[in-house]
Order: structure tokens, then sequence, then C-alpha cells
């Protein structure tokens, strides 16, 4: 095949969206998207987290290998996967209730005064024993007409970065986040992207 600069793809725009996490015979749940949606509009049941720094957004599927060696071969004759991940990585920018609770892993509760009257001030405790919870993860990006679309139904928050409070650079939320295993897959990826021929018609 030739060399085709057509083919060079770039992601000029994208959006992060997160729900919970579907739960497998409950009715009402967060339901996982299947088709490219609408650009810049979340799909039903999740929320945007907004603006990420220039960065953008890491995807990294991963397979881990192990060699298997024979005594007739000086070379492995096979390999054997050991370890199958599928993460997200991304810096938020927005100060949200979705983006705080998100990087803190806690949920805000309103203070209330006496005569349990509300106070216009809201508490985030950070548990000893935090609680955690499982989330569904949707990245959207496209280049014009060229949409792609990733979906990892389960996942959780595996590592957090510090958060630095400057007077002359905002304050950012990093985030990774990975994939669990969801009746035999990590996630998957859509796209109308003609990359794929199209099947013959019959």
């Amino acid at each position: 095949m030739a060399n085709d600069a057509k083919r060079i793809r770039f992601a000029p725009n994208g959006s992060i969206y997160i729900a919970p996490a579907p739960v497998e015979g409950a009715s009402g749940g967060t339901v996982v998207p299947t088709d490219l949606g609408t650009v810049n509009t979340p799909p039903a049941g999740y929320k945007a987290c907004g603006y990420t720094d220039e960065s953008g957004v890491t995807i990294t599927p991963s397979v881990e290998t192990q060699p298997v060696n024979a005594w007739q071969s000086a070379s492995p004759v096979l390999y054997q996967v050991t370890k199958a991940s599928f993460s997200i990585k991304t810096t938020l920018l927005e100060f949200s209730e979705l983006t705080t609770e998100l990087f803190f892993g806690a949920q805000w509760v309103e203070v209330v005064g006496s005569g349990n009257t509300p106070t216009g001030i809201f508490r985030l405790d950070l548990a000893s024993t935090p609680d955690l919870k499982e989330i569904s993860i949707v990245v959207d990006w496209e280049m014009s007409a060229i949409r792609y679309r990733a979906v990892i139904p389960r996942a959780m928050i595996s590592d957090r970065g510090a958060i630095q409070l400057q007077r002359s650079e905002a304050g950012k939320f990093e985030l990774t986040m990975e994939a669990l295993d969801s009746k035999g897959i990590l996630g998957y990826v859509l796209t109308n992207d003609d990359i794929i021929p199209a099947a013959p018609k019959p």
C-alpha cells in the first residue's frame, strides 16, 4: 500500500463522559452506548467532565505476555497472556461536583445548621477506608466528520495525581482510570472512519 497522508489522524476536539457502572440484572441503571452519538452531547445517563488540559486524553490498551520455552528450541515456541488492561489517563481542568467527587473519591453533603436548616456549605469526607466505586467511561474525539468513541463499561480510578494550588496556574485533577472485566471484554471502540473496507453487497 502506498503512503497516504490523508490517513493521518488528529484529535482537535473531544469529550469525556462518566456514569455509574451498569449493574447486571438491575433495571433503570446505566445503558452503555453502542453508537457514535452526537458531537458534544453526553450519552444518555452520562455526565460531561468538561475541559481537559492541552495534553488531552491518553488511551492505553496493554497486553503482557510470558514466553513458553521448550527444550527443542532456542527461541520461545509460544507466548501466554498474563495480563490485559485498558486505561484512560487525563487531567481535568473544571471544578464541578463530578470532577471533585471523582478526584477525592467521596461525595459532597450539605452541612445543616440548627433546626436542620441548610447552610449553603458543603462537606466532603475523605474516608480512612475508602469505598471504591465503579464507573463507566466514554471518550469521544473527532476530526471534521470522522468520529471515534471509546467505551469502557466498568472501570475504577486507579491513580490520582497531586493537585497544586498556585497563583498563576489553574488547579488540575489528574486521573488514571483502569477498565474492569465486563462479560469478557475491557471495552470497545466505535468509528465511522473509512479505514475498514465496506462489506460487499449481496
